[in-house]
């Protein structure tokens, strides 16, 4: 097959995909159902937690460490979806990304108050990560699990989401501290 005939076979796979998404939506993860609902929730009430109890003389440092782990965790989420080891069954809506709810609110606005309480508090933030890792990976996924939110495949476990929790976590904490040196040598440098 040549360059040409697999991009025309993928457009009319991706088309069927669509298709496909589309349907099971409005069969069974439409506005109509409880499934929306819970998902929903999921997605606004962190965001809503998140804008009262941001540390508003932080917030560029805060929001930083937690758009990280959102972009980490959505592109490992897209990732782990693609090759069918991990899939959210319901979602809000089939033109985004499956588990928008769980990257783009729950576990950034999670991980982002905890940097924000251990960097304020001087606490370990290694030892708190991976308590809350833990709590998200063998407690609110296995939640999600046994309500039908979530499905693992090819051998995937809550063990492996409580690594790639650490791993995403990890790095956004050191990239974090990179930048926030960045920025203190700038501010030295411009004062000297």
């Amino acid at each position: 097959m040549g360059f040409t005939e697999y991009w025309d076979e993928i457009y009319v796979k991706t088309e069927e995909l669509n298709e496909l998404l589309s349907s099971y939506w409005n069969a069974y993860s439409n506005i109509g159902t409880w499934q929306f609902w819970v998902t929903l929730l999921l997605f606004v009430i962190p965001l809503v937690l998140l804008f009262f109890k941001v540390d508003r003389e932080r917030i560029f440092e805060v929001l930083f460490f937690g758009y990280t782990v959102h972009i980490l965790w959505t592109y490992t989420s897209m990732i782990l979806e693609r090759n069918n080891f991990m899939i959210h069954t319901h979602f809000l809506s089939p033109a985004l990304p499956y588990s928008l709810n769980i990257t783009v609110s729950i576990l950034p606005v999670g991980f982002l108050l905890l940097y924000q309480y251990t960097t304020k508090h001087k606490k370990n933030f290694y030892m708190y990560s991976i308590l809350l890792s833990a709590v998200f990976a063998f407690g609110f996924a296995t939640i999600e699990e046994w309500m039908g939110l979530l499905k693992f495949y090819k051998g995937a476990n809550n063990f492996h989401i409580f690594l790639i929790d650490l791993a995403v976590v990890f790095i956004s904490y050191w990239f974090t501290l990179f930048i926030k040196r960045l920025k203190d040598n700038h501010a030295k440098s411009n004062l000297s």
